[in-house]
């Protein structure tokens, strides 16, 4: 029995996604006494299986059959069907990213199990071996815990962002098998890749920057949210947004954070003009320090913020923009 982790690719190259779902699956499976598998298909796989193996693996499986489009979700699917079948895990995890969302709602209908997308918490439940998979509910006014009990696997996505990589430990070792899997078995035909569209509304990547800065409906309109972007560029930062925002059509959707929107964990968030609603929190408060500026001193955000400015956004971020120039 092993817990087995989808890795999750760009362009043929392992995102460092998979690493955070490597430290996930190490918990479990050091919960269960069992071995923590990786699947990388499609990958151009170089030195990444050994550095899969460095953050917690103990198997790597290669799939990378030649002409075979792995981007898209039916020869993925089943190439993940197969390796599932093949070495029976007890749980398999994904990234809830387009490609998570997508290929694993396939594998779980045709293995007949259950799915729990979107998790933001995984634990095994010691008496009956079981995963806990822990999500949002009921708009996240609720964190529902979901159990399956009578399939297997135990399958479920988890957002990125919400768990760190383990520290890269150069001494593990782990194996490294090739699996050849026909490419007439996995390519069905009934799809095709007409073009891959890139999203060229953020020069930085919300999820993966170190610095976020994110405004709320507190900036009023789309001139006020203008000024979140330059603050953003002038620290080389990336652009959030509340789903308020978004809806309101002042930024596009990349950019919202929250439980409908990504999970970001970088190393400074800066919230203007940000309320703190539950599903806005429940997508930013892993980031290592949390500054808020608010006029509302009551508002929910400064709560959880590390530093809060009490004072008008449109006061204080040009004074802070200023400076910085300044100093620079």
């Amino acid at each position: 029995m092993s817990v087995l982790i989808l890795a999750e690719q760009r362009n043929g190259l392992v995102h460092p996604t998979t690493y955070e779902l490597l430290a996930r699956g190490r918990l479990l499976a050091d919960r269960l006494g069992s071995e923590v598998c990786c699947v990388m298909i499609g990958c151009d796989s170089g030195d990444a299986p050994q550095e899969i193996i460095f953050h917690g693996a103990d198997v790597v499986y290669i799939i990378h059959e030649p002409g075979v489009v792995w981007s898209l979700p039916g020869p993925q699917s089943r190439a993940l069907q197969r390796v599932i079948e093949d070495i029976r895990p007890e749980v398999v995890i994904a990234a809830a990213t387009t490609t998570g969302r997508t290929v694993m709602p396939l594998v779980a209908a045709r293995l007949r199990t259950g799915l729990t997308a979107d998790c933001t918490e995984l634990d095994i439940d010691d008496e009956e071996r079981l995963l806990l998979q822990t999500r949002p509910a009921i708009g996240g006014n609720i964190m529902a815990t979901i159990k399956t009990p009578l399939c297997k696997p135990q399958m479920a996505t988890v957002r990125p962002k919400s768990y760190r990589p383990l520290p890269r430990d150069a001494s593990r070792h782990g194996r490294v098998v090739d699996m050849a899997i026909p490419a007439c078995s996995v390519d069905l035909g009934n799809e095709k890749l007409i073009k891959l569209i890139e999203d060229t509304t953020q020069e930085v990547n919300v999820q993966d920057a170190d610095i976020v800065v994110a405004g709320g409906k507190g900036v009023k309109n789309r001139d006020g949210f203008r000024l979140v972007e330059e603050f953003a560029q002038l620290l080389s930062a990336g652009v959030g947004a509340t789903r308020d925002v978004v809806d309101l059509g002042w930024t596009s959707y990349p950019h919202q954070i929250g439980l409908s929107g990504k999970t970001v964990s970088p190393r400074i968030y800066i919230a203007v003009g940000i309320s703190g609603s539950v599903q806005h929190l429940a997508g930013m408060q892993t980031a290592e320090t949390i500054v808020a500026i608010n006029k509302d001193s009551d508002a929910q955000i400064l709560k959880v913020a590390d530093f809060g400015i009490v004072g008008d956004l449109f006061d204080v971020v040009p004074d802070i923009m200023s400076r910085l120039r300044t100093r620079r």
